[in-house]
C-alpha cells in the first residue's frame, strides 16, 4: 500500500497550473510544498517553500532532490504554448526534451523513489480522425506540432525510465485546461480578454480570431490539478492517463458563449496572425482509464469557467485602470 505522501515538490510553478497545484496540494491535502521557479520569474503568495532552479542544469536538481527529499513530484516545467513552439522550436525541444531528461536522470541517482507525474499533452495524438474519438491512451501517436512532439518523447523516455530503472513515474497527456489567471496566448482567456476589453472600451467591438472549426476538449484547471493528485496517489508506475473532460468543444461554440456571458455587442474578424501552419480538427479525450484508476469526474461546467475568467479579467481591466 503507497504511504502517504508529506511532501511534494512542484517543478516549474511559476506556469498557470503552479499556483493551482499547490493550493490545492496544501489547503485540500495538508501536504509541504516546495515550488521552484527560474530566477527571473515571480511567484504570488504561495503556501510553499520557493527555491529557484533552471532545469537545464541537472546538478541543481539532484541537490534539490537530496535536500528536499519529497515524496510526491509534479513536473510541470516546460515551454507549453503551440505557437511559442513553433516561433522557437529549439527551445522547446531544450526545455521539454533535454530538462525532462535531466530530471529523469536526477531520480536515478535518488536513494529513494518517489511517486512522480510527468504532465504532457493530448496534442501528442496529433492527427485524429473524427470517427476515432474519443481518444484512448494506446492511441498510435501522431504528433501535429513541435511542441507536440517534444511531449511525445518526453512520455516514451518517461515509459524507459520506469521499466528499465524501477522508477515511480506515472505519466498524464493533459488536454486543454482553462480558467481564471491564463495567459491570453492561450484560446478561452485570450477571447475573455478581447471581450472584457470591448466592454470596458478599451477597444473597437470587434474580436479577432483564428480557427473557428477545430474542437478541443477543454477542462478547468481546478479538475485538472485534482486529476494529477489522484494519479500520484492511485496511478500505476509507467502507465499513461489521459485528463480531461471528454468532451469536445467547437473552438466557435466556445467563441459564442464566450460573447454570449460578456452581454457586449461584438463583432468577428479573422486574425491571419492567429492561424496556426498544421492544426488538428478534434481532440477529445478518453477519461475511463483515469476515473477507473482513481475514481476522479471533473466538476465545473465549461460555462462557470468561462463567467470566472470573464470576471478575472474585468477585475484586472479595473486595477489597470485605477493604476493610471
Amino acid at each position: 500500500m503507497q504511504a502517504k505522501a508529506e511532501k511534494a515538490l512542484i517543478i516549474g510553478a511559476a506556469g498557470f497550473v503552479g499556483s493551482y497545484l499547490t493550493h490545492h496540494l496544501h489547503d485540500d491535502l495538508g501536504r509541504s510544498v516546495v515550488v521552484t521557479k527560474l530566477p527571473r520569474e515571480r511567484l504570488g503568495e504561495l503556501p510553499a517553500k520557493v527555491v529557484d532552479l533552471d532545469i537545464m542544469d541537472k546538478e541543481s536538481i539532484i541537490e534539490l532532490l537530496f535536500e528536499e527529499r519529497p515524496d510526491e513530484i509534479y513536473h510541470l516545467a516546460a515551454i507549453s504554448s503551440v505557437s511559442l513552439a513553433w516561433s522557437n522550436p529549439q527551445l522547446t525541444i531544450d526545455v521539454n526534451v533535454k530538462g525532462s531528461v535531466n530530471l529523469l536522470e536526477a531520480l536515478r541517482e535518488l536513494f529513494y523513489k518517489p511517486r512522480v507525474i510527468m504532465v504532457g499533452s493530448g496534442e501528442e495524438y496529433g492527427h485524429i480522425r473524427p470517427g476515432a474519438v474519443p481518444i484512448p491512451e494506446d492511441t498510435r501517436l501522431d504528433p501535429g506540432n513541435i511542441y507536440a512532439a517534444t511531449k511525445a518523447c518526453q512520455n516514451m523516455l518517461s515509459r524507459i525510465y520506469a521499466e528499465a530503472y524501477d522508477l515511480e513515474l506515472i505519466m498524464v497527456r493533459a488536454f486543454n485546461h482553462i480558467g481564471p489567471g491564463q495567459l491570453p496566448i492561450f484560446v478561452v482567456s485570450d477571447f475573455c480578454k478581447q471581450a472584457v476589453d470591448i466592454e470596458q472600451g478599451r477597444r473597437e467591438p470587434v474580436m479577432y480570431v483564428g480557427n473557428l472549426s477545430a474542437k478541443r476538449d477543454f477542462t478547468d484547471v481546478r479538475d485538472v490539478v485534482r486529476a494529477y493528485a489522484a494519479l500520484a496517489a492511485h496511478g500505476v508506475p509507467g502507465e499513461t492517463y489521459n485528463v480531461g473532460s471528454g468532451h469536445a468543444v467547437e473552438i466557435r461554440e466556445l467563441l459564442d458563449t464566450v460573447i454570449r456571458r460578456s452581454g457586449a455587442d461584438i463583432r468577428v474578424e479573422t486574425d491571419p496572425a492567429k492561424i496556426r501552419p498544421v492544426d488538428v480538427p478534434i481532440i477529445e479525450a478518453d477519461i475511463s482509464k483515469l476515473k477507473a484508476a482513481t475514481g476522479w469526474e471533473p466538476r465545473i461546467p465549461l460555462e462557470q469557467t468561462i463567467d470566472e475568467v470573464l470576471d478575472y479579467w474585468r477585475r484586472k481591466g479595473e486595477e489597470d485602470g485605477k493604476a493610471v
